[in-house]
């Protein structure tokens, strides 16, 4: 059953709707992030650290969940610098082609080039790196994939207890707004869905567009209690184990 056609109207019909659909998502995140550690562990049980030609061995699980999950656009394991012995940063990601095909994500990964892409300070590397938990980040522009307005949904993997990079997937907005935005606009009031900083995802309230910041209520914290909570006539409902919050404003 789609989001779009589900019977949803109450808060917190839509909150367990949108974490039905985002844990689809965090589902192929939770398989890369298990087959990397357990990539990871062998690499060390044989007293050596990882290289690049190791990550290939997770390509087969990364082609098969883009087939399998359908708001996946892109998906793979993202290395925290010097984790490698042969570069030094590593994004083993794999996409969805326009006509349906597979292909690889290809960077200037060299912090010696003007070119470098210096993934650490976004938010679904940075998330997950400070604070050991799964994040949603975005919406923003994704210049380092594809170019496209997306979320990215991702988790800490680790190595012999130390991080070690993250798993993630990206998710077009196009895609995710198609199946929220419905049940958004069946609420009593205008509603926003927002990440733990308050970044609007998706957006039925023309006073607060997505990609922009709500600001005031702690959102972190709301997610981190888990039950709904009110501030300045705002109604906050988390989307349980899902780190985003619906936001519904007075009608």
């Amino acid at each position: 059953m789609s989001l779009a056609t589900a019977a949803v109207g109450t808060a917190p019909e839509v909150a367990a709707a949108v974490r039905s659909a985002l844990e689809s998502v965090f589902e192929a995140v939770a398989a890369t992030r298990t087959d990397t550690a357990e990539l990871l562990a062998r690499v060390a049980a044989e007293g050596r650290r990882p290289a690049t030609v190791d990550l290939a061995a997770l390509r087969p699980g990364l082609h098969l969940r883009l087939a399998r999950h359908e708001l996946v656009s892109g998906v793979g394991f993202v290395a925290a610098p010097g984790l490698l012995t042969d570069v030094p940063a590593w994004l083993e990601w794999w996409q969805s082609g326009s006509e349906g095909d597979v292909r690889p994500l290809l960077l200037d990964l060299d912090p010696e080039q003007s070119a470098y892409a210096d993934y650490t300070h976004w938010d679904w590397f940075a998330l997950p790196r400070d604070t050991g938990e799964r994040a949603v980040a975005g919406p923003y522009v994704d210049y380092l994939c594809s170019d496209e307005y997306s979320l990215t949904l991702s988790a800490p993997v680790r190595m012999e207890g130390r991080f070690a990079g993250v798993a993630a997937a990206d998710v077009y907005l196009r895609h995710f707004e198609a199946a929220v935005l419905p049940m958004l606009r069946r609420l009593p009031g205008p509603a926003h869905l927002v990440n733990a900083r308050g970044r609007v995802a998706a957006s039925a309230d023309p006073a607060h567009l997505a990609g922009s910041l709500t600001k005031g209520p702690d959102f972190a914290a709301v997610l981190q209690r888990a039950r709904p909570a009110r501030f300045r006539g705002l109604r906050l409902v988390p989307c349980r184990d899902i780190p985003l919050v619906l936001v519904i404003s007075p009608a």
